[in-house]
């Protein structure tokens, strides 16, 4: 069974101490919702989470074996989400769907990534550049990765952002799904919002 777990971790911002001692452990079909007022270091856990920053202190591990040591075999489980996106103003829809989920390891064909952006709600928009979508459509081709990456593995930095009741409720669907398949997700989120899963915790950072 896939355990994501962190033990005794430590994250510094600069000489304060944002969170330290924090431990936890993820298992398949399990969510885990972090929390905290702005500046807690929710950010910065999740960074840690994917490899994009390292503890001051203490260990993540997937199976057992620290994520640092493993490479391709955790990166390719893991699909990551920051909270800004990443849509680039000059590429198409579909172009920003391919290219961000080539970045992360997933090569997505062409019929593939039209029906994502259908199924996310985005019908119609395939073609328009990101200059000219709105906050919410732009949060949607960003969320649309995860209709066609295949990892256990989700890090949602605040996906419900920017994103409308409609949006939002596909969203849910989308993750009890992939949570009900035995899928794992880690998200930050400011709304409230429920979600139906096997095992739920909440992680409160202070």
């Amino acid at each position: 069974m896939p355990t994501l777990k962190g033990i005794d971790l430590e994250c510094m911002r600069g000489d304060r101490v944002l969170f330290s001692g924090l431990g936890f452990t993820l298992e398949a079909g399990g969510l885990m919702q972090v929390q905290g007022p702005n500046g807690s270091g929710k950010t910065s856990l999740l960074r840690m989470l994917c490899g994009l920053a390292r503890p001051a202190q203490g260990e993540i591990r997937w199976n057992g074996t620290e994520i640092r040591t493993l490479g391709g075999e955790y990166y390719g489980a893991m699909t990551y989400l920051g909270h800004l996106g990443g849509i680039k103003d000059d590429l198409t829809a579909v172009e920003n769907l391919r290219i961000s989920s080539l970045m992360g390891g997933a090569a997505v064909g062409l019929r593939e990534a039209w029906d994502a952006l259908r199924r996310i709600g985005l019908e119609g928009r395939e073609l328009l550049p990101g200059r000219v979508l709105s906050q919410g459509q732009r949060r949607r081709v960003t969320l649309a990765r995860l209709l066609v990456c295949e990892t256990i593995l989700w890090i949602l930095d605040e996906p419900l952002t920017a994103l409308d009741a409609a949006a939002v409720k596909l969203m849910q669907g989308l993750m009890e799904s992939h949570l009900a398949r035995g899928g794992m997700i880690v998200m930050t989120t400011h709304q409230d919002i429920d979600i139906a899963a096997p095992a739920v915790q909440r992680l409160q950072l202070a």
